[in-house]
């Protein structure tokens, strides 16, 4: 099939756009001379000085936030392509802050689409391998099971894998597909809808729609004062400012990272590529990496002589292995550039050339334990 045919230049709504993905996307559309737009309400948490100094002066910009009906009218006036890339992400229980950032914006999005007759040519959403919950394991015996979140009660035992209901023995974690959807935390299910909102109003509308499943998406940008913004920023800024990373359960849980701008390749195919319309797509790395494992890359990347720790802390909710199969989106031509030892380097060397360094993950670990999010096992290796 044929891609998208651009004689005259195209313009491109970002929401989210001056964002860790979002202004790297920006710059994969500015290179291949599409006229970029971005809607952001620039979140104090995430951006407390404002807009991004990183995010391109050719860039359009619109502050508002995607709950606000004004701000997507002001935003969409003239776009031909829309990447709903703005998103809510925490670990506290504010569930209908969730649902009304993730789900119900995205439902606004479409709403003004058809009530104003819009010419978009292209949605693409942003979405995540946590609609997919604890995610696909194997029994030796029993085949393939999609089990339900760990008990309380076992986690708190300091029993971190999971079993088969029928023999008893641990199950083993294989890659998944796009196939089976679980999705068990507010940030999960909220994705889930907005997928369905924006695929079936898509296809209904004959609106070529496209959601993509990111695994942990790392990189430069990644903001240094958003608790949520990832995994390598949390290590990296305790190393930095000379505390060991503290690991969570056993550390032997497997996560896939890909590079944030392998994230704006996929998103490039996804606009231009018409055989993506009304498909979801995982968005991950090659291989899986245990928690420990990535906390040892990062330590060496640092140099500062900190090993890892472990206390047998753990997150009510958190999967405890997550590994996306990424193959329907390779068979189009994408493929993920850089290793996991690539990824940390690049963003270890961005953060030494950013003038501070805040560390606020004891803070963010003191507000889990309040809320009941973060706690210890009784019993644990």
């Amino acid at each position: 099939m044929a891609r998208i045919r651009r004689g005259a230049v195209s313009r491109v709504l970002v929401t989210g756009g001056a964002g860790f993905i979002g202004s790297h996307t920006c710059d994969a559309l500015l290179a291949r001379n599409y006229e970029v737009r971005v809607l952001d309400c620039l979140q104090p948490r995430v951006h407390p000085r404002g807009r991004p100094s990183y995010l391109s002066a050719q860039v359009e910009f619109v502050q508002g936030d995607v709950r606000d009906r004004s701000a997507w009218e002001r935003a969409l006036e003239g776009v031909r392509h829309v990447f709903h890339l703005a998103a809510y992400q925490d670990y506290l229980p504010d569930f209908s802050t969730f649902i009304a950032v993730n789900a119900c914006s995205t439902a606004l999005l479409f709403e003004l689409i058809v009530e104003k007759r819009l010419a978009i040519e292209k949605v693409v959403l942003a979405s995540s391998q946590a609609v997919y919950g604890e995610g696909q394991y194997v029994c030796a015996e029993h085949g393939v099971f999609h089990p339900d979140p760990r008990p309380l009660k076992q986690l708190q035992c300091g029993n971190w894998e999971h079993a088969c209901r029928r023999c008893g023995r641990s199950l083993a974690p294989v890659p998944f597909d796009e196939s089976v959807v679980r999705p068990h935390t507010a940030y999960g299910i909220s994705k889930y809808a907005a997928e369905l909102v924006g695929i079936e109003l898509g296809r209904r509308y004959a609106i070529p729609t496209v959601a993509l499943r990111y695994s942990i998406v790392q990189g430069p940008r990644n903001s240094l004062y958003n608790a949520y913004s990832g995994i390598c920023r949390t290590f990296t800024q305790r190393l930095l400012n000379r505390k060991p990373p503290v690991v969570y359960e056993d550390g032997r849980q497997l996560r896939d990272y890909v590079h944030v701008r392998d994230v704006a390749a996929a998103h490039l195919l996804a606009l231009e590529r018409p055989e993506c319309n009304f498909e979801v797509f995982n968005v991950g790395g090659t291989q899986g990496v245990t928690v420990l494992e990535f906390a040892h890359i990062v330590a060496a990347r640092c140099g500062t002589g900190l090993a890892p720790v472990l206390r047998g802390e753990f997150r009510v909710g958190d999967a405890r292995h997550t590994v996306s199969d990424s193959s329907k989106l390779c068979r189009l031509g994408w493929m993920p550039r850089f290793s996991v030892e690539q990824i940390v380097a690049d963003y270890v060397e961005w953060v030494r050339q950013q003038r501070e360094l805040p560390d606020n993950s004891d803070q963010a670990a003191a507000e889990m334990k309040q809320h009941g999010v973060l706690r210890v096992a009784a019993v644990h290796a």
